[in-house]
């Protein structure tokens, strides 16, 4: 099992970072919390990894922090009907310590707001999860919003399409259509101006 990465950044998106470890790359799936995270291009990354092995594919999935990974772990093992998409989905939604403050408050109607997660799936989460919390009730976690500096920096390391479309691809992947994603980062950028980058324009978009 790999549960640590460590190596040079080669590419970064909202989801996802190429990492180039002991002369190999590797793709690494990531919320949005840990995307904002990232360095530039080029510069020395460690993440925490689960991989997640299927009948007819396999993908690694990478986190800032060790108790974020743990928490990954918990949701896709513990939780019937959800799978690894929709828990980078909830992770993307809302950080860490917001997370388990809405399992442990059983606030179902914070986490349906999720792109994927209904009322029914948010009431599941909570049941099957509330009395599995003991090991995060310590946690440390960093501030929900990156400042202005660190906002700046990670929108340098995404290339490709504009920050606009990296976002709207971004909330597609997350389960939203085209349309109502498109409408998302339009009112984010009004509110926001279309200076910020992508991981703040997604988070705006999120609510």
């Amino acid at each position: 099992m790999i549960v640590l990465i460590e190596g040079i950044l080669i590419k970064a998106t909202p989801l996802s970072a190429i990492i180039s470890a002991g002369g190999i790359g590797y793709s690494v799936s990531v919320p949005i919390t840990t995307a904002e995270k990232l360095p530039q291009n080029g510069e020395n990354v460690r993440l925490h990894t689960r991989a997640v092995y299927r009948e007819d594919s396999q993908a690694l999935y990478g986190f800032w922090e060790e108790t974020e990974r743990d928490f990954f772990t918990l949701v896709i093992e513990k939780v019937s009907g959800v799978g690894p998409k929709v828990a980078i989905s909830l992770m993307s939604k809302l950080p860490l310590r917001s997370l388990i403050s809405a399992i442990a408050a059983e606030d179902a109607n914070l986490l349906a707001k999720t792109p994927g997660i209904g009322k029914k799936t948010a009431e599941r989460i909570i049941i099957e999860l509330k009395d599995k919390l003991a090991e995060f009730a310590t946690i440390s976690h960093p501030p929900e919003i990156a400042d202005a500096g660190e906002a700046a920096t990670t929108g340098e390391s995404v290339q490709g399409h504009s920050k606009s479309e990296d976002a709207i691809l971004a909330l597609q992947a997350l389960g939203y259509k085209r349309a109502e994603a498109e409408k998302a980062i339009a009112k984010a950028i009004q509110s926001g101006g279309a200076n910020v980058s992508t991981e703040a324009l997604i988070k705006a978009a999120l609510g």
